[in-house]
């Protein structure tokens, strides 16, 4: 096995959740988001910390991923956030998945399936599309759709919600307007006779800084990870709003298996990218681009070796990459080296690998890909 790893701190996640349920008070419901193979750091051994420490619901993209919490022994309410595709509805109904619910195709099909089953009414929550034009029912359509929902004899409507186009902007008039559309749909939806329990707006962002918009059930994603987006204003400027106290659940690591000296004036990696400016010690990593590392990063991004910084230099390839050791005394085969994560006083957040990448943590922690282990440490 090559010598390249991810350690996923689930003492780190569990803190995390605690923090933001402590944050939102007892009468919120945290549901936690362990989509996209919890941002790349493993849905199901996540998703077993996070009911351990007692998240009482899931959040996944689709019922592939909610079969897969089933059958890894995930007992809790799994919320299905992208709804289903047609043809799934018995897999929803077998496993005792929810369904957000955004057209009426998706009604008639899940209140079929239920009837077949002989099952009492199977409970759904209604996705309304306040201002993203994603998913989610128009709001001018919400009407029809009711309507369909008082005709299903197997259906009951548990929640509804909808997703923020930019928590993040603190003044952003977007956001107020959509909460605006939220409240009055709910409205509207309680006038059609229908009493929803659940009622939720806010993700990770909103959970930080918008408190009226907690309702009574929030969904935190990639700050349960130890990440935020940057709160700033609508004319971009940072602002001096920060998230919650969540700490970085991964570190990426991996060992040197080689090294060489070179020349003054080697042309170094494919290409001949980058050129040593003087005799320089060079280390060989048994990771690339195959492996999630951006290659944005070639000649920009740098690792921590021996508790210092060591720069990449040359292309980032499929399966290698360099670094330059010169400046790190005693470096040898064997030494580990960290991408992402802490070693003595250096640090290197999934934020800096990003910068380089010109794109955001959750891509850099998503895309570490499926042959990088996952260690899971306490």
């Amino acid at each position: 096995m090559r010598p390249t790893w991810a350690e996923v701190s689930l003492a780190a996640l569990r803190r995390n959740f605690r923090i933001t349920q402590d944050f939102v008070g007892p009468n919120v419901t945290v549901c936690a988001v362990v989509k996209a193979d919890a941002y790349g750091h493993g849905a199901i051994e996540c998703a077993r910390a996070l009911e351990g420490e007692g998240a009482a619901w899931l959040g996944v993209t689709s019922p592939d991923e909610g079969v897969r919490l089933r059958e890894a022994g995930i007992r809790g309410r799994i919320l299905l956030m992208t709804g289903f595709w047609r043809g799934e509805e018995e897999a929803v109904l077998e496993h005792k998945l929810t369904p957000a619910i955004g057209q009426i195709e998706s009604l008639n099909l899940l209140d079929a399936a239920a009837a077949r089953r002989k099952l009492g009414r199977v409970p759904v929550h209604v996705k309304l599309d306040t201002g993203m034009a994603r998913l989610g029912v128009p709001l001018a359509q919400l009407g029809e759709l009711l309507a369909a929902l008082r005709a299903c004899e197997h259906i009951a409507l548990e929640g509804v919600f909808t997703h923020l186009a930019s928590a993040e902007v603190v003044d952003a008039d977007d956001v107020e307007q959509q909460a605006i559309l939220f409240d009055g749909s709910v409205a509207e939806i309680v006038r059609a006779g229908f009493q929803p329990r659940l009622l939720h707006v806010a993700n990770s962002a909103a959970i930080a800084a918008r408190r009226a918009l907690h309702k009574n059930f929030v969904r935190p994603g990639i700050s349960l990870y130890g990440y935020y987006l940057p709160f700033v204003s609508s004319s971009g400027r940072p602002t001096e709003r920060r998230g919650l106290d969540v700490r970085p659940v991964l570190a990426w690591k991996t060992r040197i298996i080689g090294l060489r000296d070179v020349p003054a004036g080697q042309r170094i990696g494919y290409g001949g990218a980058f050129v040593a400016e003087g005799p320089a010690r060079l280390a060989v990593l048994p990771l690339g681009y195959a492996d999630g590392l951006n290659r944005h990063l070639s000649s920009l991004g740098r690792v921590i070796v021996r508790g210092s910084y060591a720069p990449i230099v040359g292309n980032v390839s499929m399966d290698i990459t360099l670094i330059d050791v010169t400046a790190v005394a005693g470096a040898e085969i064997g030494d580990e080296v960290t991408l992402i994560g802490e070693q003595g006083t250096c640090r290197i957040d999934a934020w800096e690998h990003a910068t380089h990448a010109h794109t955001i943590p959750y891509e850099i922690l998503c895309a570490i890909s499926k042959r990088v282990p996952r260690r899971y440490v306490e």
